[in-house]
């Protein structure tokens, strides 16, 4: 585990663990501090079943014992009726990053491992994703400012198991991983089955999502040199660039570089739909574009340059006086030449980033 931090270069004093009770997670809490890490164990109580009090408690009990700082955070309210895996899922994670925010916590670690990475993998596929997703689990991943690593995805659940019977540790098994609801359940029940028929194991799987995830890193970086050459950014949350540069890329570095703007500025933990940004590529240069909105921004075209702002959700008449009193809180803009609807996007921004320093 420790190639992994010295890999990807995580040198953060403390680490924050999420910890189920299951074998996968109490294997990554242990492993973390076998390797020297100051680990701090979070458990999620979605409070969907009545023994979940009862499990968070076992690990709280547990931790004690190995000398790990353990916290309980609990999914509060009602809970959706459908949609529940992936509510779960979206919940579990808010508690965690809101929890690293108040403890000045960087860098969460998850247990994903090898069968995951499979089963995501043939999800994926079944959903027809392209090679991003196809790319599987990453190792390294962002939630907005929380970095979120996983370092056993190399790693078999046999050999978690076995590393934690080693120790004399006993792990929860959670009903709902066999239950035939989940789609994942289903899909992990089948992988034995397409071991057998065709020689495809999870290994196989895991490997093909390595080999696709180099190319993602190879775009990924071809679109951060773009945005870095030639996308300006005002105040980090509007971005503009020339049109007919962008129009003349590859259409997937467009695609891509169009999808990450619209992310960072709409602030959304994922990038538009696909054929959303395919549609706003094709139509870029065309005479009939008059701007769209999309992922919480509004896009449009002045003086030859794309300009991506926040979507304002309250109309209002930014007056003259206003801007210039803005201005002599932020004189670096005072030279800039916008267009009305970017002076008005950038003044709401300004504004709201003044009054939270009040």
């Amino acid at each position: 585990m420790l190639d992994f931090f010295k890999r990807y270069q995580i040198e953060d004093e403390v680490i924050a663990a999420g910890v189920s009770g299951g074998a996968d997670s109490l294997a990554l809490v242990l492993r973390l501090k076998d390797c020297g890490k100051k680990v701090v164990a979070l458990t999620v109580d979605h409070q969907l079943r009545p023994e979940s009090r009862t499990e968070a408690e076992y690990v709280a009990a547990l931790m004690e014992k190995h000398g790990i700082e353990h916290h309980i955070l609990t999914w509060e309210g009602e809970k959706p009726e459908h949609g529940v895996e992936t509510a779960a899922r979206e919940a579990r994670y808010d508690l965690l990053q809101k929890w690293c925010a108040g403890h000045m916590v960087q860098t969460l670690a998850v247990g994903h491992h090898r069968r995951d990475q499979a089963e995501t993998f043939l999800l994926r596929l079944q959903r027809g994703s392209g090679l991003f997703g196809l790319s599987g689990i990453l190792p390294v991943s962002y939630r907005g400012w929380l970095r979120v690593i996983r370092p056993q995805l190399d790693d078999s659940p046999e050999e978690l198991r076995a590393y934690l019977r080693e120790r004399g540790v006993k792990w929860v098994e959670d009903p709902s991983n066999q239950c035939d609801d989940y789609q994942r359940v289903r899909m992990r029940k089948f992988l034995p089955l397409l071991e057998k028929e065709s020689g495809i194991s999870e290994t196989r799987l895991a490997e093909t999502a390595a080999i696709l995830a180099r190319t993602r890193d190879y775009i990924e970086g071809q679109v951060a040199r773009f945005i870095k050459n030639h996308v300006r950014c005002w105040h980090e949350k509007i971005f503009s660039l020339p049109v007919q540069l962008l129009s003349a890329q590859h259409e997937e570095l467009c695609y891509r570089v169009l999808a990450q703007l619209i992310k960072d500025c709409g602030g959304a933990p994922y990038t538009p739909e696909a054929a959303a940004v395919l549609r706003l590529c094709a139509g870029l240069t065309e005479k009939s574009f008059r701007g769209c909105t999309l992922g919480g921004c509004e896009i449009f075209k002045a003086a030859r340059r794309l300009w991506i702002i926040p979507e304002g959700k309250q109309k209002f008449v930014l007056k003259k006086q206003a801007w210039e009193k803005c201005l002599q809180e932020f004189p670096q803009y005072a030279k800039a030449d916008l267009p009305y609807k970017t002076r008005r996007g950038l003044y709401l921004i300004l504004m709201k980033a003044q009054n939270g320093k009040e």
